[in-house]
């Protein structure tokens, strides 16, 4: 596998693992792995310092046959990883670049791979007046996690915290909101952030949380 580069770049063999949820850059997940083929997927990339692929399920499960996955995904970064018990290994990544799947395969042992090309991020853009509200959602919603949880290396959101930036503040807010599925992903796929938090500001009003 060629390691990732720069916006544009194409990177090949990218191991993809397909989930029931949506990583988004900058964002957490914690992960519990089991099965071998991502075993051997999760020692690979701490091995060679190597990302794998996040990507929704479209059709299938996260377990078993390989599942039809959304075509636009977010690398996933290893940030943290423990083994509690022997075959249950405990994960947290951290979401990096975006990614569009040029064309995917599996291998032997059912694991996807895919050559992708890694798609631009978002422009640094600060959070307009009129969206000054959703900011300070978010600054509630991380003071919370402060509080329920102390320690950095375990809280679901990751530093640096950037209340300035309309990227930060959306992708914070899709992860936290019971956003449906489908919305949710069309919204990662946004290259926009100010398009992608006016949206989210909608449903924000149409749930009566703002």
């Amino acid at each position: 596998m060629t390691s990732p580069s720069g916006p544009g770049a194409t990177v090949d063999g990218l191991a993809i693992f397909p989930l029931s949820t949506i990583l988004f850059p900058g964002g957490v997940l914690p992960l519990r792995v089991f099965e071998a083929r991502y075993m051997d997927m999760v020692r690979e990339c701490m091995k060679h310092d190597r990302p794998f692929g996040v990507c929704q399920i479209s059709h299938g499960h996260e377990t078993g046959m390989p599942a039809e996955h959304e075509s636009i995904g977010c690398l996933a970064r290893i940030t943290q990883w423990d083994m509690e018990q022997l075959g249950l290994l405990r994960l947290r990544v951290c979401g990096a670049q975006r990614f569009a799947i040029l064309e995917r395969y599996v291998e032997k042992n059912a694991l996807i791979r895919a050559n992708v090309a890694l798609l631009d991020d978002d422009p640094e853009v600060p959070v307009p007046p009129d969206l000054h509200c959703c900011r300070e959602l978010v600054r509630r919603l991380v003071e919370q996690l402060e509080q329920e949880e102390p320690r950095q290396d375990r809280r679901l959101v990751a530093s640096p915290y950037c209340f300035e930036s309309a990227s930060w503040i959306g992708n914070r807010l899709c992860e936290f909101l019971p956003i449906p599925p489908k919305a949710k992903q069309k919204l990662m796929e946004l290259d926009e952030p100010l398009t992608r938090l006016y949206l989210v500001k909608q449903f924000l009003e149409k749930e009566r949380i703002l």
